[in-house]
């Protein structure tokens, strides 16, 4: 796992990518910006368990994400107090460069999206349904 860990990680901050997942046999990669990337591989219907990944920006949203996926360790650039909460309490070996409190959404001017949706939320499940349901809408 660490060694995947390494990989990722290496993966990430080299190749202009801003999520990578690797179980050591398969390496995917997205440029993707926010969970969508997350939500792709969701809906790809891989079975992503004891895989690692890296992401640059890890809040809640993407933490439970993660969680549904059922990945063994994760790599962040930034990663909020609350999303590295989800990742201990599920049990995600977890690597960051920046802790913070919150992620501000693109225009600048508040909290993410991802982040208000999934503020209440502690359960994978739930919140990939709310997440889902945030962009059908």
């Amino acid at each position: 796992m660490l060694q995947n860990l390494n990989f990722v990680k290496q993966t990430l901050l080299n190749g202009g990518c801003s999520c990578v997942l690797s179980n050591g046999n398969t390496t995917l990669k997205s440029r993707e910006r926010g969970v969508k990337p997350i939500l792709d591989f969701i809906e790809g219907g891989a079975d992503f368990k004891g895989f690692a990944a890296a992401d640059k920006i890890v809040g809640k949203a993407a933490a439970l994400l993660y969680a549904y996926m059922g990945v063994g360790a994760l790599y962040a650039q930034v990663i909020t107090d609350s999303a590295l909460k989800i990742c201990i309490k599920y049990g995600i070996k977890t690597e960051y460069d920046t802790l913070t409190d919150k992620i501000i959404n693109r225009v600048g001017n508040g909290i993410c999206p991802m982040e208000r949706i999934t503020e209440n939320i502690f359960n994978p499940v739930e919140a990939l349904t709310a997440i889902k349901k945030f962009f059908l809408s």
